[in-house]
């Protein structure tokens, strides 16, 4: 379940909007509770690059983009980890 969009930039990057980008994530909220465990993330991450992150490194992610601490990404966080897609998933999020 890789990230798929309709489109790639020039450089390369997939397009998505971040309501595209939401709905992908919510792919991944296995317990329907809409926020991103650490696993669920991990999850995610691996799918989308092939399995080289590690469930260390997913634990790393979620503590940068977690501003409340609360161990899970929720709706106020997305902006967060859509930031993190953009600099280490090969994503451009649209911003119209």
């Amino acid at each position: 379940m890789a990230i798929k969009t309709r489109s790639y930039s020039v450089d390369g990057k997939r397009e998505m909007t971040i309501d595209e980008f939401k709905r992908w994530l919510k792919k991944f909220d296995d317990d329907k509770d809409g926020r991103i465990s650490r696993d669920e993330l991990a999850n995610a991450i691996r799918v989308s690059n092939g399995g080289w992150f590690t469930r260390r490194k997913s634990k790393r992610i979620i503590r940068s983009v977690d501003v409340n601490g609360s161990g899970f990404i929720d709706d106020n966080e997305i902006k967060n980890l859509a930031d993190f897609a953009e600099k280490h998933l090969n994503v451009r999020i649209l911003h119209w």
